[in-house]
């Protein structure tokens, strides 16, 4: 990207938006971070970098955010497997409105983090040849948004890459956060192959895409999928303390469906819904080096088999507690 072009975040104290801001600041870039929460916004006080205020639901604010940008890296969203109509809101439409913004401003590169819940269970590997079928309303806005944004971006010569990020893991996502707690539920017998990549590294391939003006629609993960018992094995290997209980998908369905309407009365979005117990459940392992290879970079961590240990050094600062009120 050189230093004449300035780069927009969004979500930039979300999950893989933080890391993604950390690595550009890292690089000198000094991006602009839009932010929603403000009292979020102490993650990004050692950044270099420009913070503003500014929300999906503000056509204003995003016009705002935009000013002088070059490129914008899209990942602000209700970003939870809930209903449509839960995440439609800044899924669909707050990425309608950032598009808006970002070609009124004149920008040139727009990329946008999709997810790999576009695609129901496959028995081959993912690739470009793929067809979307999303099980839940995660991956239905995921669908619609990228269509949209395709079409916006056609007519307004913006250059457009779509990726679509399986799932993603760190030091501070949920699963770590129990792991953390010495406790990790999941629905389903686990054996299910899935698709993962490290958070360096799906942070590393968008700011790349974004660099290079990658332009199309793919998706991406590192060079080998494996089941979620694999995948706590491996957790387990280094860090025996913790443990896992499994909970027969049915169970897990019921209880979620259950407890549905008392949910639907709360605004705060909730990880206990039908679609993250689907989504866990799907057969999705990617095609190796799908995306790697265009871009011309090859991952930090190729597996779980380097990436959770890093993962796991990454949380022994997260929390201090004395070691008598330590059970773990």
């Amino acid at each position: 990207m050189g230093t004449k072009n300035h780069i927009l975040v969004t979500g930039a104290t979300g999950f893989v938006g933080l890391e993604v801001a950390k690595q550009l600041s890292k690089q000198g870039r000094y991006p602009t971070l839009l932010v929603r929460r403000p009292l979020r916004a102490a993650l990004l006080t050692s950044l270099n970098a420009k913070v503003l205020q500014g929300d999906l639901d503000s056509a204003d604010s995003l016009r705002r955010s935009c000013e002088g940008v070059d490129t914008v890296i899209h990942l602000g969203a209700r970003a939870i497997f809930e209903e449509y109509d839960l995440v439609k809101p800044t899924i669909v439409d707050g990425s309608v409105r950032l598009m808006e913004a970002a070609i009124e401003a004149g920008a040139k590169r727009f990329i946008y983090a999709s997810s790999m819940l576009v695609y129901d269970s496959q028995t081959k590997p993912i690739d470009q040849d793929t067809p979307t079928h999303p099980r839940c309303g995660y991956g239905e806005a995921k669908v619609e948004s990228e269509r949209i944004l395709k079409k916006m971006a056609r007519e307004a010569g913006i250059k457009l890459g779509v990726i679509r990020l399986p799932h993603v893991y760190g030091a501070r996502d949920l699963m770590f956060g129990d792991v953390r707690k010495g406790r990790v539920f999941y629905p389903g017998n686990g054996r299910n192959i899935f698709a993962h990549m490290h958070i360096y590294d799906a942070a590393r391939v968008l700011i790349t895409a974004a660099e290079k003006g990658w332009e199309g629609t793919s998706v991406v993960a590192d060079y080998e999928p494996v089941n979620w018992i694999d995948y706590l094995q491996e957790i387990k290997k280094y860090y025996p303390r913790f443990k896992t209980y499994s909970v027969p998908e049915w169970l897990a369905l019921g209880f979620t469906w259950l407890i549905y309407p008392i949910r639907r009365l709360s605004s705060d979005p909730s990880v206990y819904t039908p679609g993250s117990v689907i989504s866990w459940n799907l057969n999705l392992p990617v095609k190796r080096g799908i995306l790697w290879d265009e871009l011309g970079i090859e991952p930090k961590y190729p597996s779980i088999y380097e990436g959770i240990p890093e993962v796991l050094d990454s949380c022994v600062p997260f929390q201090w507690v004395h070691s008598i009120q330590d059970r773990i």
